[in-house]
């Protein structure tokens, strides 16, 4: 059972990841013709052109893709809870865990992409496509911390700041979705 589980979950949150990062490469108008954005584009596309037909694009969100995420994150939910319990929660309960599913993935994802750009930063000589990708997705982010935290004497702490805001934010949500869940 456990084997299955692993299964199930991993490929939700494959599928997950993939959807977030387009949320994500649109809302920072990062590079389309990245082999990385083409991609996420192509995998995510059967799913979220015939959504679009039907939800609208509000300025740089993509609310397709938004409820596609959304809809994967109480599907993931939904999966487990039928193969672990035998029987699915309360309705409201989906609905706060399908949005905590989201959330943490994307948490998740920031977490990662901005490990990856810190080590990739050290060992970089020249122009790759997955840094110029990694740098316009996490710029948005690194960008105002820098401001409030300069270099100091060259180093740049802004990396460092990212990640424990990013923890925080994790153990804060996790927090709050404990109590409102009664968990």
């Amino acid at each position: 059972m456990d084997a299955l589980n692993f299964l199930i979950e991993i490929a939700f949150d494959l599928f997950l990841i993939t959807v977030l990062l387009r949320i994500w490469l649109q809302a920072s108008r990062a590079d389309f013709y990245n082999p990385m954005s083409q991609f996420v584009v192509k995998v995510t596309n059967p799913l979220i052109l015939p959504l679009r037909r039907i939800l609208p694009t509000l300025g740089h969100w993509d609310l397709a893709s938004i409820v596609l995420a959304y809809v994967v994150g109480i599907g993931k939910i939904i999966a487990l809870s039928s193969l672990t319990a035998g029987m699915l929660p309360m309705v409201s309960d989906i609905i706060i865990m399908g949005l905590a599913v989201v959330l943490f993935q994307f948490l998740s994802l920031l977490f990662w992409i901005t490990i990856i750009r810190a080590i990739m930063s050290w060992f970089n000589t020249g122009y790759h496509p997955m840094t110029a990708l990694m740098a316009q997705l996490t710029e948005p982010f690194l960008a105002p911390i820098r401001r409030l935290i300069p270099p100091i004497g060259g180093l740049d702490l802004s990396v460092l700041v990212l990640i424990v805001a990013i923890q925080f934010a994790r153990i804060l949500l996790n927090n709050l979705f404990s109590m409102g869940m009664g968990l």
